[in-house]
């Protein structure tokens, strides 16, 4: 393992692709363009690709010939084919557990036993293609911004991510999941025919100060960050952010039983149970004290 070797599997943890057959690999990773422009509103697919030609040239030694970066105005993308007798590929798809798609990979227990700063570029890696800093973002409060990451679908990888944070000593200040108690907490769409409206993504927020130490390679991202952390401390120093759900007083909100509760999609662990905060499902999945 090695710095550029975590921020791919990273990439490819957080929206990648994967295609084989009996003598290469492909590996295809996606970074959808949210908003045609950021808040200051330049363009996002500019930046987006700009910033991983800078990407790929890093890369490339590791993989061994040039990545090519196409653009759409919906995503950009990077792809790459290997043998598969070669060692970094085998590696690659070890770390990433065989999965052959984001919504179906989880991390390598080895990684968590990997360097810090090797740590924080898998979560850079993850963060540049499926990580996002808007405006609209933030929590209660103008300048509580907020980074989101969204995992579509995995709820192994939402945990896995929830504790490689915690790993690096950054909390977690919301775990949006796409669960029915959740997304739609008060029946509101059940009731109007939309059974199905919960399977959404899980988003997992950050302080935008905490998420610093990670960090974004995609330029708008960054400029974004560095720009909103220091609004959000100009009003709130690090005492009222870093804090873990289980360091605070756990706030829960009554709900009506949802009858997609059961819903067969659910993972088995969580399956017929009732949540009414984010905080007790996190903990049944793994992520806690």
């Amino acid at each position: 393992m090695n710095s550029e070797m975590a921020y791919l599997v990273g990439m490819i943890l957080g929206n990648g692709e994967i295609q084989r057959n009996h003598n290469e690999t492909t590996i295809t990773i996606e970074i959808p363009h949210k908003n045609l422009t950021d808040d200051e509103g330049l363009e996002i697919d500019v930046y987006v690709r700009s910033s991983l030609l800078d990407i790929t040239r890093v890369l490339e030694p590791l993989i061994g010939h040039s990545i090519p970066v196409t653009t759409t105005k919906s995503a950009t993308k990077i792809s790459f084919t290997m043998p598969n007798s070669e060692y970094t590929i085998r590696e690659i798809l070890r770390f990433i557990g065989n999965g052959l798609h984001h919504s179906s990979m989880r991390m390598n227990d080895e990684l968590f036993n990997i360097t810090t700063d090797e740590k924080k570029e898998l979560m850079r890696g993850i963060a540049d293609v499926t990580g996002y800093i808007r405006r609209s973002n933030r929590a209660f409060k103008q300048h509580e911004h907020r980074v989101y990451i969204e995992v579509p679908g995995n709820w192994g990888l939402t945990i896995d991510i929830a504790n490689m944070l915690k790993s690096l000593d950054i909390p977690i200040q919301n775990i949006n999941f796409g669960h029915p108690n959740f997304r739609d907490p008060q029946m509101k769409d059940y009731r109007k025919g939309k059974v199905y409206s919960w399977k959404k993504e899980h988003q997992i927020k950050v302080w935008a100060n905490e998420f610093l130490p990670i960090g974004f390679n995609i330029v708008h991202k960054q400029r974004a960050l560095e720009r909103y952390a220091t609004e959000l401390e100009t009003y709130d120093d690090r005492t009222k952010t870093h804090r873990f759900y289980w360091e605070t007083t756990r706030k829960r909100q009554r709900k009506p039983i949802h009858p997609m509760e059961n819903d067969a999609s659910l993972p088995d662990t969580i399956r017929g149970i009732h949540f009414e905060s984010w905080t007790d499902l996190a903990e049944v999945l793994g992520y806690g004290e």
